[in-house]
């Protein structure tokens, strides 16, 4: 049995790093971007005697704005799978993952830039487009690296700290999104993140070493299957072993509530709160402190007491806390508790996640597998906000409601998780 590679783990995290950098600034400042103007946000805050926030903006309702932010995730609901499916066929000169990384980060970081430049809705909604594409073509294949560097025993355990450096990316993205908006204006964080990212992506690609071997044989690469959503899909439908599937249905209910709430978070703070939107960043930083604190001790407790247990002890979690956030949240107090309670909650299930997938899969499929992960979580991040925001509109425009129907997500995605098999990884020796 070979020793656990903390070293690699931590370079691995890097790419992780990169990617979290740029969602959290994507999701704090677009949907208010979007948003911001709306007279009836306006009228809400002088009514309940809190002040304006100072941001311009398009004054698009709830529904409309999410379900703009749902539109690169159209694309990644199709593209990350074939994506990640396909980087099972690729070997080059720069191995197996890489390239696709150096395709796809620079794209990703020339749209992000851009977006808050836009004049226009559209033209903001086409340099989103070209972010996610870019992101799409390399996250599976980073995210893939936990399936083809680690054996099944240690996943949980390598996927902590792997989600521990996307919290410190988060903790960045939060903490420095919102002093570079309250001190430079609203290009700012856009910059500042996609360079960030791009020294993150980098960093692991120079030291990541990708296996010198083909984790499928010769004989085996025409078993492959083609790298189609459907064909992905048709190989989990095949698998003997049926809790795959209904894993892959818990994670697309789960993410449909907590892309809900990513999406509507900072909508909820700035309008229904009156907080400013930089302010509103900084104190968003708390849910990452929180995951990063705990997603080490998640893995281990997956480890421990098995991956299926941990995720729905984590989903009894957030159904109680988000009933209960409901009613408490009044004020930035309350509000920063309440997100640092979901980032341990949330780690309980985000670390284990991805490992249990590859508990029910092939290990020859590894890119397969996460794309289909990201096939189910991509879904549920065009659902979610797109139902979460017609919930929002037809209850008043307020934005207090997406906390009934993140729990209600949760509690669907704990019955889904009912069937799945309980696993206890064998321990294995990496291949030579």
């Amino acid at each position: 049995m070979q020793r656990f590679d903390y070293r690699r783990t931590l370079i691995v995290g890097f790419g992780f790093l990169g990617i979290s950098i740029i969602w959290p600034i994507f999701n704090q400042f677009i949907p208010i971007f979007l948003q911001a103007g709306n007279p009836e946000y306006e009228r809400q805050l002088l009514e309940a005697g809190r002040e304006i926030p100072d941001v311009t903006g398009f004054a698009l309702a709830p529904s409309l704005a999410l379900f703009i932010m749902t539109w690169d995730n159209l694309i990644n609901v199709f593209l990350q799978p074939w994506v990640g499916a396909r980087s099972d066929r690729t070997w080059n000169r720069f191995g197996r993952r890489k390239p696709w990384i150096l395709l796809g980060a620079p794209i990703a970081a020339l749209g992000f830039i851009f977006i808050p430049l836009a004049p226009t809705v559209m033209a903001m909604a086409a340099f989103i487009l070209i972010t996610n594409v870019g992101m799409a073509l390399f996250r599976s294949p980073t995210v893939a690296w936990l399936g083809d560097l680690f054996p099944a025993a240690d996943r949980s355990k390598a996927n902590g700290i792997i989600n521990l450096m996307g919290g410190v990316g988060g903790i960045i993205a939060f903490l420095g999104g919102g002093l570079l908006f309250n001190q430079f204006g609203r290009p700012a964080p856009f910059i500042g993140g996609a360079i960030l990212m791009l020294v993150a992506v980098g960093v692991a690609v120079l030291l990541v070493r990708e296996p010198r071997y083909r984790t499928e044989s010769a004989a085996g690469d025409a078993a492959l299957p083609e790298t189609g959503v459907r064909d992905s899909l048709r190989v989990v439908w095949r698998n003997p072993e049926r809790s795959g599937l209904y894993v892959l249905l818990a994670i697309l209910l789960w993410f449909i509530g907590f892309n809900a709430l990513e999406a509507g978070l900072s909508s909820f703070a700035v309008f229904t709160l009156g907080i400013e939107p930089g302010t509103a960043s900084i104190y968003a930083a708390s849910i990452s402190v929180s995951v990063m604190l705990f997603a080490l001790p998640a893995g281990l407790l997956g480890t421990r007491f098995g991956r299926r247990t941990i995720i729905r002890a984590g989903l009894t979690g957030l159904v109680l806390f988000l009933i209960a956030g409901y009613f408490i949240i009044q004020g930035a107090a309350t509000f920063v508790v309440l997100l640092v309670i979901f980032g341990f909650f949330w780690a309980l299930i985000n670390v284990n996640s991805l490992p249990l997938v590859y508990d029910f899969g092939d290990e020859r499929h590894i890119g397969v597998y996460t794309g289909l992960y990201y096939f189910a979580s991509q879904s549920a991040a065009v659902i979610g906000p797109t139902l979460g925001g017609i919930v929002v509109d037809v209850l008043g425009d307020q934005y207090r409601w997406l906390f009934f129907f993140g729990a209600l997500f949760m509690a669907l995605a704990w019955l889904a998780m009912q069937p799945v098999r309980q696993v206890t990884p064998e321990v294995v020796e990496e291949p030579a």
